[in-house]
């Protein structure tokens, strides 16, 4: 193994030793390229001059504004210490769910686009002439930093204006120690991201870590929630803040405040040390990444800007998935049925469970949707009917996860061509599986819920699942983008109406479901007596229906 390495790098050597000063074409090539690029320099300046000007203002009439609004009132006699104990108790598993889930982020984006990704003209011409490949990859590399370090210092506003407000801590110290967090995060992910597109045994590890990591994440957030609730655990708290950067970066923050940790400074200093340490390596790796990988990258973001430009936002989303590559999947196979009529439930059952991430992501936000049902069940007036909505989205959100095989029979319907339904009857037999499998995970979740007192409100759960089912069905069926909705002209008194119109058609099926399930749903949680409960289950019933035939409808015109 030694000799080897040795070899490789004696290769190296003499490779950097052949390239003498006559080889070196980096400076004309990049001449080259201003000079052509100059007459679109002013329209390109523009383009880039408007969205800073977007952005700008954004942060100006939605952060900048409500954030003096409420230190004004707050010197006019308003309270928000109120609030203080709940925050600073959600704050140590709180910064630590929030710091892993930006992590998880940037290196599942890293999958399949990077944050050293040049534009598909530079991967495609400029990287294949005798040029220096750091000089071309680098500038990319500053770039993403600083763009992930003005969201980080973003964040650090929101921190110190919350920490400001809520715990009258200066707003000089709160963002200080804010900040380091908001340096930190951000080039701690840019560098993992650039370790996930330079080296393929991190992008497989982070495959395979990405469900796990999920599920911590998720269990923080929840941790975090119960402190705010008043029920915390401080050795566990205590462990999480000292684990790692995560950790170190919560206890930076909590420093300026009553609640602060012993080890501040230490814990700054690692952190700062950390990303200093990562951003050292990760540009070492920059200015050496394969150029197979920068070409596929480039080319695969170009092929998603496409899409979200068309308004493809399937073949967005299979594009970068596509790209970004899937763990191994389970090898668990089904006995082939002996009955016809069981085929298409039996390739959706085996198609689901080569993709365990489906069922996983449709367990957790089942959950979701049963915390947002016991929450709408507590709250009144516009808190209940938000909460309940939020319930019910969550709630076909999970659904859907089990509706990919009836998407990808309706992506090319040739896929059918071997079945002797109609078209239409092959696809309301895609619903046998996800019916099946949602009435099970509801069940389940009812019973957890009625064990913890959840009286006879639990019934709600499975009654929703099949209307769920038949409105993901109605938008698998939807078929091609109906881009010209956008160009309506239509006009409301906020403008234009047709990226409402074009939404409305693109989420028709959940829109209608949760619509009409939202008011009976929300009588069922406050008053759960048998009448409401039975009027919940018949609108269920009735909207399945109207969803079904309207599927079938939809799928009939798919093969006109």
């Amino acid at each position: 193994m030694s000799t080897t390495a040795a070899r490789t790098g004696e290769r190296d050597d003499e490779r950097d030793a052949s390239w003498a000063e006559e080889d070196d074409w980096t400076e004309e090539a990049l001449r080259l390229l201003r000079d052509l690029r100059s007459p679109h320099r002013r329209k390109r300046a523009g383009q880039i001059g408007f969205t800073v000007y977007c952005v700008l203002l954004i942060l100006v009439v939605w952060g900048v504004l409500p954030g003096f609004s409420l230190f004004i009132k707050s010197s006019m006699g308003a309270d928000y210490t109120v609030h203080g104990a709940a925050i600073l108790a959600a704050l140590p598993s709180g910064v630590c769910a929030l710091v892993l889930g930006s992590l998880l982020i940037v290196a599942r984006d890293a999958l399949w686009r990077g944050p050293v990704v040049p534009p598909r003209d530079s991967a495609d011409w400029l990287l294949t002439q005798p040029v220096r490949i750091a000089r071309i990859l680098l500038p990319w590399f500053w770039l993403s930093c600083g763009a992930s370090l003005a969201v980080g210092l973003l964040a650090s506003m929101i921190g110190m204006v919350t920490l400001g407000l809520t715990v009258k801590t200066g707003l000089a110290a709160a963002f200080a120690w804010c900040a380091v967090g908001g340096v930190c995060v951000p080039l701690l992910a840019t560098a993992l991201g650039v370790a996930v597109e330079a080296y393929e045994s991190i992008a497989r590890w982070v495959r395979a870590a990405t469900p796990y990591v999920s599920v911590l994440v998720l269990a923080l957030a929840a941790q975090s929630a119960l402190a705010a609730a008043g029920h915390r655990v401080p050795w566990l708290e205590r462990i999480e803040l000292r684990s790692g950067p995560w950790g170190w970066i919560g206890i930076a923050a909590l420093s300026p405040t009553p609640a602060a940790v012993p080890g501040g400074p230490i814990a700054a200093v690692l952190a700062l040390a950390a990303a200093a340490a990562g951003i050292v390596l990760a540009r070492r790796a920059a200015g050496s990444l394969p150029l197979a990988t920068v070409r596929q990258r480039s080319r695969t973001t170009t092929g998603v800007m496409a899409a979200l430009l068309t308004v493809e936002l399937r073949t967005a989303r299979q594009v970068a998935a596509g790209a970004s590559g899937t763990p191994r999947p389970a090898r668990l196979t089904l006995p082939a049925p002996r009955r016809a009529a069981l085929a298409v439930p039996w390739r959706d059952l085996l198609a689901l469970l080569h993709s365990p991430g489906r069922l996983g992501r449709a367990l957790v936000l089942t959950v979701l949707s049963v915390l947002g049902a016991v929450v709408a069940a507590g709250a009144h007036r516009v808190g209940g009917l938000a909460a309940t909505a939020a319930a019910l989205v969550f709630g076909y959100w999970a659904v859907a996860q089990l509706l990919e095989p009836a998407r990808l029979e309706t992506d090319d319907t040739r896929r059918g061509s071997w079945s002797p339904y109609p078209y239409g009857g092959l696809m309301l037999r895609h619903t046998i599986v996800p019916v099946a499998l949602g009435l099970l995970v509801s069940l389940l979740a009812a019973a957890c819920v009625a064990l913890l007192g959840g009286g006879v409100r639990v019934a709600l759960a499975p009654a929703v699942v099949p209307a769920f089912v038949a409105a993901g069905l109605v938008n698998a069926c939807r078929g091609v983008s109906k881009q010209h909705l956008l160009l309506s002209p239509a006009q409301s008194p906020t403008g234009s109406v047709g990226p409402v119109l074009f939404l409305a058609w693109y989420l028709s099926g959940p829109l209608v479901a949760v619509a009409a399930l939202t008011v009976p749903f929300v009588m069922a949680l406050h008053t759960p007596t048998a009448a409401h409960l039975a009027l919940t289950a018949c609108v269920s019933a009735v909207v399945t229906a109207g969803l079904l035939r309207w599927a079938y409808a939809r799928a009939g015109k798919l093969l006109a």
